[in-house]
């Protein structure tokens, strides 16, 4: 990781910092709550770095789960990082043993940041990912472990603190909505969702949905690439 290279990832990562931060201390301050320190903070985010698991983690340890049943509520959480891993086979070519951290990393916030943005000219491709997903990493870790110290120190009612990964998963797909040139996938996705929920329920929507919006985008996938390719031909006014 070079200075320049750092430079250029940086700001592209504010957001996320900003977000990672929040959200991080308040999964800390939850993971606290229920008896475990900040090196259980550390050690959690640094080998399962899965904001979403995590906060489920605390309520599995919590109520003492066995084994199988934190596996099988971990990986349906997690499923979608399956479809976001094959969309970035891509990206992640050629990038050496960096892929394999690269895997690991992909985070909801690392996914949307690396699906738009842009390495700047002079700056190796590959290098301005592996930085950008080193950087979200870092910041969760600080935001984790601060949170585990801050609830140590000050004691906090942690009711309600998990929304935050909520709120900063809205801003970042609002922000996405906005930069994004075509709207169907954010519209499919909405709507699969929802008849998921109807159908399938709240406790087992998440596989459902998932299936539909694979499906309905491979569907569509010579669409979508058509409209992108126009876009980019379309010159600027």
């Amino acid at each position: 990781m070079n200075r320049k290279t750092l430079a250029a990832a940086f700001p592209v990562t504010v957001p996320v910092l900003m977000g990672y931060l929040a959200i991080g201390m308040a999964f800390g301050l939850m993971l606290q709550s229920i008896g475990y320190g900040a090196h259980w903070a550390l050690l959690m985010s640094l080998v399962i770095y899965a904001g979403s698991g995590q906060y489920l983690g605390v309520s599995l340890l919590a109520a003492g789960a066995p084994l199988p049943h934190v596996a099988f509520m971990t990986l349906m959480v997690n499923f979608r990082h399956l479809v976001y891993g094959l969309s970035m086979l891509e990206k992640f070519r050629g990038m050496g043993s960096r892929k394999f951290y690269m895997i690991f990393s992909l985070t909801d916030e690392t996914y949307a940041l690396l699906s738009s943005a842009q390495a700047p000219e002079g700056v190796d491709e590959h290098d301005f990912f592996f930085t950008v997903a080193m950087l979200n990493h870092s910041y969760w870790i600080a935001g984790s472990v601060a949170g585990a110290l801050l609830g140590a120190a000050l004691g906090f009612d942690t009711t309600g603190v998990d929304f935050a990964m909520t709120a900063l998963f809205l801003v970042i797909a609002v922000g996405q909505w906005r930069a994004a040139g075509s709207h169907i996938p954010a519209l499919l996705g909405g709507a699969a969702t929802l008849a998921s929920l109807l159908l399938a329920g709240a406790e087992d929507m998440l596989l459902p949905a998932l299936a539909i919006i694979v499906i309905a985008l491979t569907l569509l996938r010579p669409r979508l690439e058509g409209t992108h390719e126009r876009e980019e031909e379309t010159p600027c006014p």
